[in-house]
């Protein structure tokens, strides 16, 4: 009988990659016209893409390899890290990779919220007490929704996949029919009267967002456990990669023919509505709209089911405090959907004072979700440059190492492309959260910190009290 239960919560491989086209595409890809017609022309948007993709298809290659060579390490962005690198900085990425999901998911409950106040007054920009209410009212259907058991959450997650495909390749489709060449071309290199960016700038503009839409590309291997076949969770990042990085280019670059930039600049956010609306009418801004309320859900709880699964695998490993590997009678990690759950609310509840709720996140879930990115890239170039695995592969540990050394260069060209604000940022989060740490080593009775972990911590602490100084000082402005 227990078998059967467990076969029962296996995952198939359309689970798999609805899971990472799922988590992939949320809030972001509806934001991409606008963010790029601000930013860049449509010659810069594809040396963008072209560089983002690249960047991030060396990444998923290096997720690809390390599911195959390395079965035994679950919860694959968590313990990559711990396996190269020790303790602390596994611990490090497990916390960091979770605060990210939780300003992440807060991310898009500010975007639903403010679409709503498009339509309807009461809602606002997102921010009055009626918008916070529903959120917390949506917050806790899902945390419920989730707790009757892993399997329903990820079937209802390959249903709302396919449901928020939908409008998105509607306005592509209806966008290739509307296209004129003649905007297109004048655009092209940069729009009548757009400022004259240096193309760099233009390229390191977008990379923030660019970073946003392809976080999720590991869902797969956050669930390789659930896996059917462990073959399917390469599989299923590079199937779910290349399906979402082609309506992200799409995306982009069709607006450029039918609007000039300019006018794709002055667009509100979900611009993708708007630019729909130009084209065929107020029905168009209304359909995208309904659109991006599934998607954004259905991304929330793909992330939300990752989330969790990240606290609880930390905690199994004796990472976290021990009760956040505590399951409910259906498998769902429970006390750490629990804390998930409240942090979000909590920081839901902050959006009141906020003035840009969605662009703080937004950046902030970019940069957190980098560092375990870099943690898991390293990883890979550290078991190649060895030959670990590879004992009889001479070819493939060539090519794995410099799959895995352009995937570390690019995390960190991400890094210094998002600036040192969101960095001190991030440390200011990462270092009280390290409290969980200290807890969790002295449950084990063991030494919470070695040499090089002071040295870590006492950098991230560093950084964490520059960026409450500079919050105080209001040179750092949020």
């Amino acid at each position: 009988m227990a078998s059967d239960s467990a076969q029962k919560q296996k995952l198939s491989l359309f689970a798999l990659t609805a899971m990472v086209v799922g988590s992939m595409i949320g809030a972001g890809i509806f934001s991409l016209p606008r963010t790029f017609g601000l930013a860049t022309s449509p010659f810069g948007a594809i040396i963008a893409w072209c560089v983002a993709g690249f960047g991030m298809y060396m990444l998923a290659r290096v997720f690809q390899t390390l599911a195959a060579r390395k079965p035994d390490l679950d919860a694959g962005i968590y313990a990559y890290a711990k396996a190269g690198f020790g303790d602390y900085p596994g611990f490090l990425s497990a916390l960091g990779y979770w605060l990210g999901t939780c300003t992440g998911n807060v991310s898009f409950w500010v975007l639903i919220k403010s679409t709503l106040g498009a339509f309807f007054p009461v809602f606002g920009d997102g921010n009055t007490i009626t918008a916070i209410a529903f959120a917390s009212i949506g917050i806790w259907i899902f945390h419920f929704i989730i707790l009757k058991g892993i399997k329903q959450a990820t079937f209802i997650n390959s249903v709302v996949t396919v449901a928020k495909i939908i409008p998105i390749i509607t306005f592509i489709l209806i966008l290739f029919f509307a296209f004129k060449a003649d905007v297109f071309s004048a655009n092209f290199w940069g729009g009548i009267g757009m400022p004259d960016t240096p193309l760099f700038d233009q390229v390191r503009a977008t990379m923030l967002v660019t970073v946003f839409v392809f976080l999720g590309v590991e869902g797969a291997s956050v669930y390789s456990r659930y896996a059917k076949t462990r073959r399917d969770v390469g599989t299923a990042t590079i199937l779910g990669f290349i399906g979402v990085l082609s309506l992200m280019i799409l995306v982009t670059l069709l607006p450029y023919a039918v609007m000039t930039r300019v006018e794709i600049a002055a667009l509100r956010q979900p611009s993708m509505a708007a630019v729909l609306e130009q084209v065929v009418g107020p029905w168009g801004a209304i359909f995208i709209s309904i659109g991006l309320i599934i998607s954004v859900l259905g991304a929330y709880l793909a992330w939300l089911l990752i989330c969790a699964e990240v606290l609880f695998t930390a905690a199994k490993t004796d990472d976290m405090p021990k009760i956040f590997a505590t399951e409910n009678e259906n498998k769902v990690p429970e006390a750490s959907l629990w804390l998930t759950n409240i942090v979000i609310q909590l920081l839901v509840i902050s959006t009141y004072w906020s003035q840009d709720a969605f662009v703080l996140m937004l950046s902030l879930t970019s940069v957190m979700g980098l560092i375990p990115y870099l943690f898991v890239a390293a990883y890979g170039f550290l078991i190649a440059k060895r030959g670990e695995t590879y004992e009889k592969e001479l070819k493939d540990q060539k090519r794995d190492l410099i799959i895995a050394g352009i995937a570390s260069v690019y995390t960190i060209f991400m890094i210094y492309a998002a600036g040192y604000k969101f960095l001190l940022l991030s440390a200011a989060l990462y270092a009280p959260g390290t409290i969980l740490y200290v807890i969790a080593r002295r449950e084990q009775k063991i030494q919470v910190f070695k040499p090089t972990d002071w040295i870590i911590f006492g950098l991230i602490a560093l950084g964490g009290i520059i960026a409450v100084i500079g919050l105080i000082s209001g040179y750092i402005i949020i």
